[in-house]
């Protein structure tokens, strides 16, 4: 363990533990916690009285559920690690976390995404890899400070409305998942620049994607897609990457 930056900050990256140890309850002005890459298989309710944390990272564990007493921790600003863990659901509260700018909740078994998430109104990355999402709620729409949106290897056939508010959003990875179509609601995204479609299963590319007026780069490997050849010419007079 190290403490560091005027004891604000403990660092217990791969220290071969168990359980949370029991010094970090005695730093109450605690802003940054690393317990990553270790073996911790729950996080205790107390982890709601560390308020003045900015930052909390518990990817990398053996966590097979969070505690709804992280909805407590409103001072997270920065970032929240909750990726490589077992994760089958995510607590509602996460909700209450509306000034929080990075979450990472990928390579888990989550089914869905709680409703809530819609209120992370300062989100700018959010990353849900790796799981077994076959939708995600409306509400992400609420996500309007969103710019990175991570969603390869789940098994989405399709996106909700609410995306089409994603006015911020500059990238966006649906690689390995269950696409037919390229969703609609991606249809006038002004500031989308990356659109990773990779190993799904669209058969052809709507004209309406030449019309996304940021895009720089748009992959389409291992799907069965055979553009039209002025679409492909459009795309590329406006300087948009095409990959196939």
């Amino acid at each position: 363990m190290a403490m560091t930056d005027g004891d604000t900050t403990l660092d217990y990256w791969r220290a071969d533990l168990d359980e949370v140890p029991e010094e970090v309850w005695r730093h109450p002005s605690l802003e940054v916690l690393l317990l990553c890459d270790n073996r911790l298989g729950r996080v205790p309710a107390r982890i709601g009285t560390l308020t003045a944390l900015h930052t909390l990272d518990l990817g990398h564990n053996h966590l097979d559920a969070v505690p709804p007493e992280i909805g407590d921790l409103t001072g997270l600003t920065r970032y929240l690690y909750l990726h490589d863990n077992r994760l089958t659901e995510l607590p509602d509260t996460l909700g209450a976390l509306t000034r929080l700018g990075y979450l990472n909740v990928g390579e888990n078994r989550l089914t869905a995404l709680p409703a809530t998430l819609g209120a992370l109104t300062a989100l700018v990355e959010l990353r849900a890899q790796d799981n077994r999402l076959a939708e995600l709620p409306d509400t992400l729409g609420g996500l309007t400070a969103l710019r990175e949106l991570w969603l390869r290897g789940n098994r989405l056939t399709g996106l909700p409305d609410g995306v089409r508010d994603l006015g911020e959003l500059r990238e966006l990875e649906l690689r390995n998942n269950a696409l037919e179509v390229v969703p609609e609601v991606l249809r006038g995204l002004p500031r989308l620049r990356r659109l990773d479609l990779r190993g799904n299963r669209l058969t052809e590319l709507p004209h309406w994607v030449a019309e996304l007026p940021s895009l720089e780069k748009l992959d389409l490997r291992w799907n069965d897609v055979r553009p039209a050849v002025g679409l492909l010419d459009a795309l590329a007079g406006r300087g948009c990457v095409v990959l196939l």
